[in-house]
């Protein structure tokens, strides 16, 4: 699965799906045109990441505690860099915990190939 056949030609769709939610969205379209497994797999962490974000932000933006907005926010960049990292390096490695559920719950969105 790790053949550098699957992994070169996704590295920059798994890269970009990173960025931001319009950077992944930018990536849906690229993989839409040139589908890999390797972005493909990225792509589904980063929209999971990328909407954990959002729905969660919206329910801690009720709190009115440092703490809470800094726990958030540190738990959101850690799965972010986790999986910036894997992609730049080329690696199938999913998030913790939600890694599994965002492949699953996404492939629908982005199929595997």
């Amino acid at each position: 699965m790790n053949t550098q056949e699957n992994i070169i030609p996704g590295k920059t769709i798994a890269v970009v799906s990173y960025l931001t939610f319009i950077g992944a969205l930018i990536a849906l379209f690229m993989h839409k045109d040139n589908p890999t497994k390797f972005g493909g797999f990225h792509l589904r962490q980063a929209i999971g990441i990328h909407l954990l974000q959002l729905s969660l932000a919206f329910v801690i933006g009720w709190f009115d505690s440092l703490l809470i907005f800094s726990a958030f926010w540190v738990f959101i960049v850690v799965l972010w860099v986790f999986g910036f990292i894997g992609a730049a390096q080329g690696k199938y490695q999913e998030i913790p915990v939600l890694g599994p559920l965002f492949q699953k719950w996404f492939s629908i969105i982005v199929p595997t190939n």
